[in-house]
């Protein structure tokens, strides 16, 4: 299980990750977060109670509390887990390996390469789509600027 309230240098082990992953830092953002909040609370699509409502594991019938869905968009501490993967996806009506790639590169991160297709480059498109935020524009300017470069 895992937990996502603590800090960047703790998930990275205290270590350069280029030690660990081929030689590039991993992106990390709190791209669950972000999706969830791109669709619930004030002003949006659904609210907690409205969300806590439709967002229910198919395989378990288990669905987030109202409070556990307004920690996620508080940006409070919470376990990730498949089951909640799973819900939010119901919830957002979002296929599973998106969410769960947001759920990834929330707790353990991506790197660039990674990030070039499949479901991690799809949540990608769908966070930036759901919200223009600094990290997100940063990302893809370097990305540009090494696109140009290479």
């Amino acid at each position: 299980m895992l937990t996502c309230y603590f800090s960047p240098l703790y998930r990275m082990g205290g270590v350069d990750a280029s030690d660990r992953r081929g030689g590039t830092m991993p992106e990390q953002r709190d791209a669950l977060t972000e999706l969830v909040k791109a669709h619930v609370g004030s002003d949006r699509r659904f609210s907690t109670r409205e969300f806590a409502a439709v967002a229910i594991d198919p395989d378990t019938e288990w669905a987030p509390g109202k409070s556990l869905i307004a920690k996620i968009i508080g940006g409070q501490g919470y376990k990730v887990t498949p089951k909640l993967v799973s819900a939010l996806a119901e919830g957002l009506g979002l296929p599973r390996e998106i969410v769960g790639a947001a759920a990834h590169l929330q707790t353990i991160g991506y790197t660039e390469e990674e990030l070039k297709g499949g479901a991690p480059a799809t949540m990608i498109r769908t966070l930036d789509a759901a919200g223009d935020t600094p990290k997100a524009r940063e990302v893809a300017e370097r990305w540009e600027r090494d696109a140009r470069d290479a």
